[in-house]
């Protein structure tokens, strides 16, 4: 008789993130990133970044290149303008899902070139607050490629949303396709006054990450924004909102290096 794998759930709270500040820059890393490198804290699953940042007005990251790396971004607040080598340029915004496909090579650039009107035409430079997030696809060398959807409406109903997907079991029902069959994204935004619970996948590896707002998840607490949480087959759990609170999903099948 086989032994069942053994659970585990690592809580990782907002304020012990590794950080990069700079002048235009505010990004708060969950795993090892650039010069933040910790050997104990590499990766969850497949997932090898989750970077939350806020770029000012007229600012952001200059061309640079990317490879075998899927990415995905999702914006909170402000918007995003994305430009690629393979000629693709739009402008991220909340509600919008967006994917990278780096493959066998592509340069790209993220600015903030955002603004905002109000009633009165006063013209207001905002910040933009994002959260990029990169998983290995399943072999190397693919052709790169981009996609985006807008999904608001979907987000408003209410539950568990699946933003960019490569498992076959949510082909039907998923926003933006990834090159990674053992990977999935959902995101939550949850209300105690309208859908304030959700139930996480049933999977090996969950990374949850509370974009912003509040949470409770079942045997585990109160999660606040920033926080995360890294379940080994320990997926199921309810989580239920404290306050609102919008939640990125990670649902995986496999981990670096295994399969």
């Amino acid at each position: 008789m086989s032994t069942p794998p053994t659970s585990h759930i690592d809580v990782h709270r907002g304020g012990d993130r590794m950080k990069t500040r700079i002048s235009w820059l505010d990004s708060k890393h969950s795993f090892s990133f650039g010069e933040h490198y910790d050997p104990e804290n590499t990766h969850h699953g497949l997932l090898l970044v989750n970077n939350d940042d806020i770029v000012l007005p007229g600012q952001g990251f200059d061309t640079h290149p990317h490879r075998d790396m899927e990415i995905v971004t999702w914006v909170l607040e402000g918007s995003l303008v994305h430009q690629d080598s393979l000629g693709h340029s739009g402008v991220i915004y909340p509600g919008l899902a967006q994917r990278m496909s780096a493959g066998t090579g592509i340069r790209h650039s993220e600015k903030n070139d955002s603004w905002r009107v109000d009633p009165g035409s006063a013209v207001h430079e905002q910040p933009v607050h994002f959260v990029q997030m990169w998983v290995l696809p399943d072999e190397p060398g693919i052709e790169p490629g981009y996609q985006q959807l807008e999904i608001d409406d979907e987000l408003a109903g209410g539950g568990l949303v699946t933003v960019a997907s490569g498992l076959p079991r949510y082909r039907d029902r998923t926003a933006i396709a990834i090159n990674s069959s053992h990977s999935a994204l959902h995101v939550a935004k949850l209300s105690p006054d309208a859908e304030r619970s959700a139930d996480l996948p049933e999977a090996p590896y969950l990374h949850v990450f509370i974009a912003r707002g509040a949470v409770d998840l079942e045997g585990v607490g109160r999660l606040d924004t920033g926080d995360a949480v890294r379940l080994t087959h320990a997926g199921g759990r309810r989580l239920t909102a404290a306050e609102p609170a919008e939640v990125l999903i990670w649902e995986m099948h496999a981990r670096l290096g295994a399969g």
